[in-house]
């Protein structure tokens, strides 16, 4: 028998596991967790705002989605509700209720940074995925480079 490798994570005081064994053997639910927004930089302060889909086939009760920046976050943050910084460059926010084939809540994110910089990398990912697999990672991982213009950069 071949033994595989476990990870898991401690979320809200729960213990998650986020992947056993070989490729197939998980046996929980599956939601297919994707994010569509956009993303804009002017003067030093970052804009995010979007919508996370579950495209199925089951339903998920909730989920988190992590923002990670190429720049520091100021000291002061008011982060929007259901949202939390991690780190020095992370935040992260739960999404909600995801119904099959259904949207969660908006989220909109207001960061001010360290510094000013004429660009910022964001990536954009799922932290937790509410206990389910989610063989379709590729529509829920990105990479956005917002320049310090004031334009909205969609992903």
């Amino acid at each position: 028998m071949r033994r595989g490798a476990v990870r898991s994570v401690v979320v809200a005081g729960s213990l998650v596991l986020a992947g056993a064994g070989p490729a197939g053997a998980w046996a929980g639910p599956e939601a297919d967790v994707a994010y569509h927004g956009r993303v804009s930089l002017v003067r030093g302060q970052l804009r995010v705002w979007m919508v996370p889909r579950n495209e199925g086939p089951s339903a998920l009760a909730n989920a988190t989605v992590r923002v990670r920046l190429s720049a520091d976050l100021a000291d002061v943050q008011e982060p929007a509700g259901g949202c939390a910084r991690v780190g020095a460059r992370e935040v992260v926010c739960e999404t909600g209720p995801l119904p099959e084939h259904g949207r969660g809540r908006h989220i909109g994110l207001v960061l001010g940074l360290r510094e000013r910089p004429a660009e910022v990398a964001v990536r954009i990912d799922t932290w937790w995925n509410g206990g389910a697999s989610d063989r379709n990672r590729a529509n829920n991982e990105y990479v956005v480079l917002a320049l310090d213009t004031g334009d909205a950069y969609a992903f």
